[in-house]
């Protein structure tokens, strides 16, 4: 299992803000739970693999994904 941070750089929907917006669970299998952890919507979403969660949430490289700790 290991843990990531969605960090997001700039906030082009502004919706969510900059800075760490999300928890990252990747499994063994490679499948992913995000927990989001700003907003009024909160919530949790179950991933495929952390490829599809950098291609939707990743705005470009505006956001990014990064281990636990290294933010």
């Amino acid at each position: 299992m290991k843990i990531f941070q969605l960090v997001r750089d700039e906030d082009v929907t502004g919706i969510s803000g900059t800075g760490v917006v999300a928890e990252v669970v990747e499994f063994s299998n490679g499948k992913c739970v995000v927990q989001w952890i700003v907003g009024d919507h909160q919530s949790t979403v179950v991933w495929d693999d952390l490829h599809s969660i950098e291609v939707i949430h990743g705005h470009g490289g505006k956001t990014r994904l990064v281990p636990e700790g290294c933010v």
